[in-house]
């Protein structure tokens, strides 16, 4: 991708290129999230909801407690054991600085919300690192790449799992890539190190495909025949090792979830499946899924613009398309093999499995959600678009912003659904301005039932579970229980101890409505210390 003319290599400072993207990303930010989102405070007047309030809650717990080994963990939350906010996607990266800054922050605070717009605008400005890194700097093509990486479904469609927005991550990777091979110096790779670490603690699944990109550079190289590919090599060994050693000093290591490799898979379907596409979507309901599992972790459409360009470029430039295959070999491996872990080892066509390999070693047990794994290989596909489409001929810029222009005018329909989640204010299933003082003269929440109590089917006690942590979490109220997607030690059922338990000096112990009528009798002087809160019951 680096190979130019002197006319083409012409284009806009780099100043003026990033500065332009942040303005395109902060106008979509605004136009999205409205302030109470992006900075919440305690006490408001509605519940949280999804995926989101998991995060929400254990970062809010971090920031506000005091600071303990590993330096992930926060001991108000699921005690005695604590929790790692890693395992309950609190977005270490931001968590650590806000912790940092907890005097200055107002009750309540967390920065979810305010991700959101960190994500919005580094995908923005990330765009624009990659395609100058790939060679093109010229204003249309930034704001065409811009446009189309803004709109990307995959990346639109995460709103309800926050770190996973991260999409710039992606982005930066394939951009690091790119210039390793071009300028492999050490100051690069020290850069290169930090940026896989800072990766990994905005989430695991995000570390692990920037990796991958750059594990692509000394491959590139050694398929080239060019001898510093060895020296490239140490650099990737070097820079995993950083992301390993983290990995130790900060907790992730000997966590395990629950496994199911190849249920969330991407089917061969996904990247041309218009679902909430705005040009091609019409009555297209859900995502396309083989597996029984639902589609959404292999929702990978490119969007309509993107698709357009692909086809563009490889009828105006066929030959441009297969040198730059070629002259990019360890990036087009390295984004097949992730295309394979995405895949999986049940293939899924439409709506049948049409190849099952059996059993997978274990170890891909990790990657349970295997279809997000194609997403680099879709923003591989954006910039090689946009860089073929760039340079061929006078109209080449003009066709690219029209490709992004076109992918933004396809994802309405999700930045719609975005915004009514970002703007929904749903009512509290819980009696908040009961329990809030409550929460206030406590020293301890016991909340019952704990998480490993219920039942994956049952959706109510889940929302209840998260209000009622969430009210906690308004001051960091040390809490019993957390909703964790890995455990180092598994969680064990044990309810009924719990409620049969004596209570505490100044515990508040909170039985959830259908928990009611199993716990309520078990514990010691209920008729005296019990009363209703609602549908729930409240013990002091």
């Amino acid at each position: 991708m680096n190979r130019r003319n002197t006319k083409e290599s012409q284009g806009i400072p780099a100043t003026a290129a990033y500065l332009g993207a942040g303005l395109i990303g902060l106008l979509q930010v605004l136009f999205i999230f409205p302030f109470t989102f992006l900075f919440p405070e305690a006490g408001r007047g509605w519940a949280p909801s999804g995926d989101a309030a998991q995060h929400a809650i254990a970062q809010a717990y971090f920031i506000r407690d005091s600071w303990h080994w590993p330096p992930l963990l926060a001991l108000n939350l699921n005690t005695p054991e604590g929790t790692n906010i890693a395992f309950a996607d609190g977005i270490p990266l931001l968590a650590l600085p806000l912790k940092l800054a907890a005097p200055l922050l107002p009750a309540g605070f967390h920065g979810i919300g305010l991700w959101y717009a960190i994500a919005t605008l580094g995908q923005a400005l990330a765009a624009v690192f990659a395609l100058r890194s790939a060679g093109e700097r010229r204003l249309l093509p930034a704001i065409g790449v811009v446009l189309a990486a803004l709109a990307m479904p995959a990346f639109l469609a995460r709103y309800g799992h926050a770190a996973l927005t991260g999409h710039a991550v992606i982005l930066l990777a394939l951009g690091v890539s790119l210039r390793l091979v071009r300028d492999a110096s050490r100051r690069l790779w020290i850069v290169t190190g930090a940026f896989l670490v800072a990766s990994l603690l905005v989430h695991p699944y995000l570390a692990a495909m920037a990796s991958a990109l750059i594990a692509a550079a000394p491959l590139t190289l050694l398929l080239r025949g060019d001898r510093r590919w060895a020296g490239a090599a140490l650099g990737v060994v070097a820079s995993v090792a950083a992301v390993a050693v983290t990995m130790g000093a900060f907790g992730y290591l000997g966590a395990t979830g629950d496994g199911g490799y190849g249920q969330f898979a991407l089917n061969l379907l996904s990247p041309v499946w218009p679902y909430r596409s705005a040009l091609f979507g019409g009555g297209i309901a859900r995502e396309i899924d083989a597996t029984g599992h639902g589609g959404w972790e292999g929702y990978n459409w490119l969007g309509a613009g993107l698709i357009g360009g692909l086809v563009l470029a490889a009828v105006l430039r066929p030959a441009a398309l297969v040198a730059l295959v070629r002259r990019h070999g360890g990036l087009a491996l390295a984004l097949a093999g992730l295309t394979v872990l995405a895949i999986s080892h049940r293939v899924g066509l439409g709506e049948r499995i049409v190849l099952d390999l059996g059993t997978v070693p274990g170890v891909l047990e990790q990657f349970r959600a295997s279809g997000r794994f194609f997403w680099p290989v879709a923003y591989a596909l954006l910039i090689g678009a946009a860089v073929l489409l760039a340079r061929s001929g006078r109209a080449g810029p003009v066709l690219v912003l029209a490709f992004g222009i076109v992918q933004a005018v396809d994802a309405a329909p999700i930045r719609r659904d975005l915004a009514d989640w970002a703007n929904a204010r749903p009512a509290w299933t819980l009696d908040a301005p009961a329990l809030r003082p409550m929460m206030m003269q406590a020293r301890a929440l016991t909340l019952l039932p704990s998480w490993p109590c219920i039942p994956a089917d049952a959706t109510a006690t889940f929302v209840a579970a998260h209000e009622a942590l969430a009210l906690g979490a308004e001051r960091a109220l040390p809490a019993s229980t957390m909703h964790l997607a890995r455990w180092r030690t598994p969680p064990r059922c044990d309810d009924a101890a719990r409620a049969a338990a004596p209570l505490a000096p100044g515990e508040l112990r909170l039985i959830l409505p259908a928990s009611v009528p199993a716990l309520v009798p078990l514990v010691p002087d209920a008729a005296i210390r019990c009363g209703a809160v609602g549908a729930a019951v409240a013990c002091r």
